[in-house]
């Protein structure tokens, strides 16, 4: 072998060495594991959730990603069931060793692994479910939902009845831990305020016919009516209620209905949900828009199109996208994956993302509620480009966010 052959074979075996060196000393990602229900009762929710979180990933990789590696996602579906969840969360964990822990969407999902993750000592950021650390007290639990107290949600609809005159009030929810959480305090608020229960039923989440039941609450002839329902039964009840009607005396209606905040079911029910006052996280009004609101949105209007979820997704994914900005934030602040590290900082600092500030309380939920209660307006039937523009949801509550009065009683409301 001549000379140049020679240093031909030893330029290549450095080239070859400087390579293989080069990506022997590339950091592995930085994985973070959930479950998401991508199928099942949740599964619209969780689906929408889950691409404001994909979007964050994207965005936060274009900048370099955390601590110069990348941030990859572990997910599982979870099928909208809580029997599934902590087999699941101990496969991310013991066979997968995810870095992070982001929750599963809802509360019945993620009720099932707090223990787990609080007997591990483990950093967990909560996806909108409602009062699943009230028992276990784990201070490493963060969500990412705007309810803040818990009887911040019931209060603020039951004010907004009381100062429209109503005294007397009707609760009716379904039999499932969520809405019996939510039922809870909305008793205790009532008391608090002084306003009477005079009617009270919980009915089996498998219900699907109300005529005899809102029949029932009109009897009760009750001024304010608080509703905890799951989507299906939401639906339904906005049927018989129009099917039926509800007392003039009745100034207002809704509360605590989940679904009517997904773009299926509001463009399903259309004019049906006139005059509704219910909850709701983020809308399309002057007051709720931050820095980062209308790019996040323009990308996610664009993908979810693609990948056929949502196409409005102001309930969800901006709150998706939030949870990873304040676990970039606390990576960037602490330069380490510590999760005790990670916890004091998200615990002890005010964070900037794109559904406002968000500062928490010793519980892990939000210092101050942002839950919107909202008024439906001039709804029309058979179109969903209508809940894009401002004044088709008024916000009524909290008064920072206010863009509007109640319209009461409901029955005008309605019309």
């Amino acid at each position: 072998m001549n000379r140049r052959h020679v240093f031909g074979w030893a330029a290549a075996i450095a080239l070859f060495g400087l390579a293989a060196g080069t990506h022997a000393q590339e950091a592995p990602p930085i994985r973070i594991g959930m479950s998401m229900p991508q199928t099942g009762g949740l599964a619209g929710g969780g689906k929408a959730s889950l691409l404001g979180i994909e979007i964050w990933r994207d965005d936060v990789n274009a900048k370099g990603g955390l601590l110069g590696r990348k941030v990859e996602l572990v997910v599982y579906d979870d099928k909208s069931s809580a029997s599934e969840t902590p087999a699941l969360y101990a496969k991310l964990l013991d066979v997968d060793k995810v870095d992070l822990l982001f929750a599963p969407y809802a509360t019945v999902p993620t009720a099932p692994i707090m223990p787990l993750v609080k007997q591990r000592g483990l950093l967990l950021m909560g996806n909108f479910s409602f009062q699943v650390n009230s028992k276990v007290h784990h201070d490493m639990w963060f969500n990412n939902a705007p309810w803040g107290p818990a009887d911040s949600w019931a209060r603020g609809f039951l004010m907004l009845g009381q100062k429209a005159g109503g005294k007397t009030m009707a609760l009716l929810s379904a039999d499932q831990e969520f809405a019996q959480n939510l039922a809870t305090t909305a008793r205790d608020v009532a008391k608090k305020l002084d306003i009477p229960i005079v009617f009270d039923q919980a009915y089996p989440p498998s219900t699907a016919e109300f005529s005899s039941i809102i029949r029932a609450l009109n009897a009760a002839k009750p001024d304010i009516i608080f509703v905890a329902s799951y989507p299906p039964d939401s639906a339904a009840i906005l049927k018989a209620v129009n099917e039926i009607g509800v007392g003039d005396n009745v100034k207002i209606f809704g509360g605590a209905m989940v679904g009517l905040q997904f773009a299926a079911v509001m463009q399903n029910l259309g004019s049906l949900l006139n005059g509704v006052v219910n909850y709701n996280t983020w809308l399309p009004e002057p007051s709720m828009n931050f820095d980062g609101t209308k790019e996040f949105f323009e990308k996610y209007t664009k993908r979810a199109v693609e990948a056929k979820v949502d196409p409005l997704g102001f309930y969800l994914a901006p709150y998706g996208y939030a949870m990873g900005q304040m676990i970039e934030e606390a990576v960037n602040a602490t330069k380490s994956l510590d999760q005790k590290a990670l916890a004091k900082f998200i615990r002890e600092n005010t964070h900037k993302t794109i559904v406002g500030s968000i500062t928490y309380a010793e519980d892990g939920e939000w210092k101050e509620s942002s839950t919107l209660e909202a008024q439906f307006r001039g709804i029309k039937d058979k179109d969903i480009e209508q809940f894009r523009s401002p004044g088709k949801q008024v916000i009524l509550f909290p008064d920072r966010l206010k863009t509007g009065d109640l319209v009461s009683p409901f029955e005008a409301a309605r019309k």
